[in-house]
């Protein structure tokens, strides 16, 4: 009996070997660190703390998790920058803040525009193309959704006057600045020092023109707008970091036709203004905060005078650029 059971044993599947689990986990802290300054077809440009250029890979135990243009890193490998060299992602530091987008408003899936940046400007021009206000007041919902200071530039000032505009933005207290293309943006480089800013902007709003006046040595690409169409040609092709002369970065940005936010939640957006989110204790569970809805506490916040009305019919005027689809 014993020798039959040697006799099968010898055609058994060998058992599998596995290596006993560990809690221990490799220490990369002492590799060194970069910024994602682009990426391009599964390489990741990285600039390290000295200067140094480095391409890079995804390492395996990164998994599925993302690396996106501004994520701080760690490297492993060939770190030289050297022509050929390649190096590997084996740590993505966490991240400060993450701007977000979606195609559509019905898309599940989140594009991560960029990670770990401060402020986001939006570019806009006054005419040729006409300034698209319902892209504006999307941006902004991003931008205090991902916890970033807004900024909006105005360019073309010479086309058509900058006052609607100013008007629109002035309840929310978002900052305004107004360029002329043949002039230095003197203060928008003084708005950008030691920060970092994520430019966002229609295509043909002179988004690469205002790059290259901050940026001498950038050489991003300009166009025209269509004369039929009034849209512009997509000029930036992928999202790059640059780094200001006077300090700080920003992050240039492919124009977008649409700014998607399935994945706003509009109870995070009221947290960016200090005295409407303390108006809205008092609202009943579930307020949308949306004109015409019943009971909404910035109604009686405006009645009794704690808010300015306008201040309450523009933050509903962005909430709603959530709520609807929209043309740009």
């Amino acid at each position: 009996m014993r020798e039959r059971d040697d006799d099968h044993a010898r055609f058994e599947r060998p058992r599998r070997r596995t290596r006993p689990r560990t809690k221990d986990r490799p220490d990369y802290s002492k590799l060194p660190q970069g910024r994602v300054i682009t990426v391009d077809r599964g390489r990741y440009t990285t600039a390290l703390d000295d200067g140094t250029v480095v391409t890079a890979a995804k390492a395996r135990q990164i998994g599925k998790q993302g690396v996106v243009v501004g994520d701080v890193v760690r490297l492993d490998g060939d770190v030289s920058g050297d022509t050929d060299s390649l190096a590997r992602v084996v740590e993505v530091l966490p991240r400060t803040s993450v701007l977000r987008r979606t195609a559509d408003d019905d898309d599940p899936i989140e594009r991560v525009v960029v990670a770990n940046a401060e402020q986001l400007v939006v570019v806009v021009a006054l005419a040729d193309p006409p300034p698209r206000t319902a892209l504006v007041d999307r941006c902004l919902v991003a931008a205090y959704d991902a916890g970033m200071d807004p900024l909006v530039v105005l360019t073309k000032v010479d086309l058509a006057p900058a006052d609607p505009v100013i008007a629109l933005l002035e309840p929310l207290d978002v900052p305004v600045l107004v360029v002329d293309r043949d002039q230095d943006p003197t203060s928008v480089r003084d708005a950008l020092r030691d920060r970092t800013s994520v430019l966002i902007g229609h295509s043909g709003v002179g988004k690469s023109t205002l790059v290259n006046a901050l940026v001498p040595d950038a050489f991003r690409n300009t166009s025209h707008v269509n004369a039929v169409t009034g849209r512009g040609r997509h000029t930036s092709t992928s999202a790059v970091v640059l780094e200001l002369p006077g300090g700080g970065r920003i992050v240039d940005t492919p124009g977008f036709r649409s700014f998607g936010l399935a994945h706003v939640d509009s109870s995070r957006i009221i947290q960016a203004f200090d005295d409407l989110a303390e108006a809205s204790a008092g609202c009943p569970r579930g307020c949308t905060h949306l004109d015409g809805e019943p009971e909404c506490a910035l109604d009686t916040a405006v009645a009794d005078g704690r808010t300015r009305a306008d201040r309450v019919r523009s933050f509903r005027r962005i909430l709603a650029s959530r709520e609807a689809a929209e043309s740009y």
